[in-house]
């Protein structure tokens, strides 16, 4: 039976039932693949109208990136009850036009998956689709199934069939209905297009942290990674993010994981987050080797059960996947989230202190580094899919910090009492799932929650240009932070020795990185150092020395030194050298340590904080 004539069968069955369908039923055959596409069918709900939109995302939650997923639905077709075909015209890339719509009963079109895509503007792969036949098929909803305008709450019910054998991995409903074919159900197109979807040969492994069933699905096409690896790994992260929330809002999630044994096509490596499942797009390599990167990436986006799925603006519970309007709470979703990721860790046992430190360290050096550190983080959240899109990186960085600054005024203020975990437990009871705030009033909303100062916290940091006080907010708790600083200093002329075995003497071994006094001086590798500043140089005194010699002087001093160089017949002769002292800027790095002599308050408030 050819593709044109299963239609019309389709059609001729479903005529009756159309007039009064109030849902979007979706049918696409996987075992169907042609020229690396496969068919969808859609039954639509009544339209009263007389033209209607057909819309496809151009942007998804949680990406950030225009990708227009339109792009890739073909030959696009609508049909009313008797099978005929309606006018139809494309107006964007993601939008079509579909003219005496009151009569429209489907829609079918040809999907092209992301993966292997040659049409540029790259999808990062957790947000992709892919159609490898009789392998493996990633059905990110949006990229497979639109919707009509002003229809996106309706339900959607999603009718897969694919080859014997493989299994659906999702956190979507369910329905089996035999070995080839799968029902999944959504109330709406939001709730359906956060359902990722992964068919291939069964890898998986379930297990169950606070109530909740947690599913990992793995795509490794060589086999290299076990899902009961990946349990081994994230199973005690879990456990102290559980112990952190108290209790999991959810009953089920699924950690889809998709292997490349070649290089992504976007050339990116990550995950995206959804709220009872998150899609891991990760290179096929030694498991150990992934290990840590597992572990980080899944606290992170396991934690987005938290934010947005039960804490979101008006801007995420509404989202518009044509005119995206962004929120200004990046600080939120994603700061607070990765901050959570690795406080849960360190309260709970997963990472020591010492470790929890030097990841603050790192975040503090990427953010006042790589990216502008008084850039207002509304403004760049606002903005990210523009001007501020090249900063949009220092949400899992800054966006982490401002939740550490947050932490410690909050526990500050309640004498250890009360601080962000508490918070946004606070924030999910008042809002939940199905409650949306207005973007406006959040800060409000957590000041009348908390303490006034917090308003002006949030006035500074947030969304004002002064950047966070490091040294002044940890020593609160008992840390010593020192900033990255320059300071000019006596230069010896950056030289690299190495030690002459026979007599402990100091051999100039390279002079690539060589400065203007080495330069003035005169110095060449081979030298061996016998005197400098009048001192006879060997393995035992150089250290001692060569500080003195930075006490000894000032800029414009006359500096001497005697060198054992071999002259052209190989002899060693003492060769006289000298300039004037000259100073140079010598960077020190950030450092970050635990106080040796904390007060019994910055004890107090550290327990508080980390439990440490």
């Amino acid at each position: 039976m050819n593709i044109n004539i299963r239609l019309l069968v389709v059609l001729l069955c479903v005529s009756t039932s159309l007039l009064a369908q109030e849902k979007y039923t979706i049918s696409i055959d996987l075992n169907k693949v042609v020229d690396d596409k496969v068919k969808v069918v859609c039954q639509v709900p009544k339209v009263e109208k007389e033209e209607i939109e057909f819309r496809v995302p151009k942007i998804v939650p949680g990406t950030y990136s225009i990708y227009d997923f339109g792009r890739f639905f073909t030959d696009f077709k609508a049909f009313d009850t008797d099978g005929n075909e309606l006018v139809t015209e494309q107006l964007t890339d993601n939008r079509i036009l579909i003219k005496g719509s009151e009569k429209l009963a489907l829609v079918s079109y040809w999907i092209e998956d992301t993966f292997d895509s040659e049409k540029g503007n790259f999808v990062f792969e957790p947000a992709g689709t892919n159609i490898e036949e009789g392998k493996n098929y990633v059905i990110n909803t949006y990229g497979f199934v639109g919707y009509l305008q002003g229809m996106k709450n309706f339900a959607y019910e999603l009718h897969i069939d694919y080859p014997k054998g493989m299994y659906g991995a999702s956190a979507l409903n369910k329905d089996s209905i035999n070995d080839s074919s799968d029902v999944f159900l959504a109330p709406n197109y939001i709730d359906l297009v956060d359902g990722p979807i992964m068919y291939s040969l069964p890898d998986t492994t379930t297990f169950e942290i606070g109530g909740a069933e947690i599913l990992i699905a793995v795509y490794s096409p060589n086999k290299v990674l076990d899902p009961v690896f990946v349990k081994e790994q994230i199973e005690p992260t879990l456990k102290a993010q559980y112990e952190y929330l108290g209790e999991l809002p959810v009953a089920r999630y699924a950690f889809i994981i998709y292997l490349f044994d070649t290089s992504p096509i976007s050339g990116k490596l990550g995950a995206l987050e959804h709220s009872y499942s998150s899609f891991y797009s990760l290179p096929e390599i030694d498991p150990y080797r992934l290990t840590q990167v597992i572990r980080d990436v899944a606290a992170h986006e396991f934690f987005h059960i938290l934010t947005p799925l039960n804490v979101h603006s008006e801007e995420i519970g509404n989202f518009d996947f044509i005119n995206p309007k962004m929120s200004k709470h990046l600080w939120l979703y994603e700061g607070m989230t990765e901050y959570a990721a690795g406080l849960a860790q360190v309260k709970y046992g997963e990472m020591s202190l010492v470790d929890y430190l030097n990841v603050l360290l790192n975040k503090i050096d990427q953010s006042t580094s790589r990216f502008d550190d008084q850039l207002p983080f509304t403004e760049l959240s606002l903005n990210c899919l523009g001007e501020t899109k090249d900063q949009y990186g220092n949400v899992y960085q800054k966006g982490a910090l401002i939740g550490v600054a947050l932490d410690i005024r909050l526990r500050e203020l309640s004498y250890g009492a009360y601080g962000v975990q508490d918070m946004m437990q606070d924030l999910a009871k008042k809002y939940g799932k199905t409650q949306s705030f207005k973007d406006e009033e959040l800060f409000d909303t957590i000041t009348e929650m908390t303490y006034p100062q917090i308003r002006e916290f949030f006035s500074t940091y947030v969304e004002g240009t002064t950047p966070i006080p490091y040294q002044e907010v940890l020593d609160k708790v008992g840390i010593l932070f020192e900033p990255a600083r320059t300071e000019k200093e006596l230069s010896l002329g950056h030289l690299s020795f190495s030690v002459n075995e026979s007599d402990n003497r100091l051999i100039i071994q390279s002079i690539d990185q060589m400065n203007v006094f080495g330069i003035q001086m005169g110095y060449e590798v081979g030298d061996i150092i016998y005197k400098f500043d009048g001192v006879e140089i060997d393995i035992e005194n150089y250290e001692e020395e060569f500080w003195a010699f930075t006490d000894r002087h000032q800029v414009g001093d006359k500096i001497q030194a005697v060198v054992l160089r071999r002259d052209e017949k190989g002899k060693l002769k003492k060769v006289k050298l000298k300039a004037e002292a000259i100073e140079i800027n010598r960077k020190f790095d950030a450092s970050i340590k635990l106080s040796d002599n904390p007060t019994d308050a910055q004890l107090k408030l550290r327990k508080a904080w980390v439990n440490k």
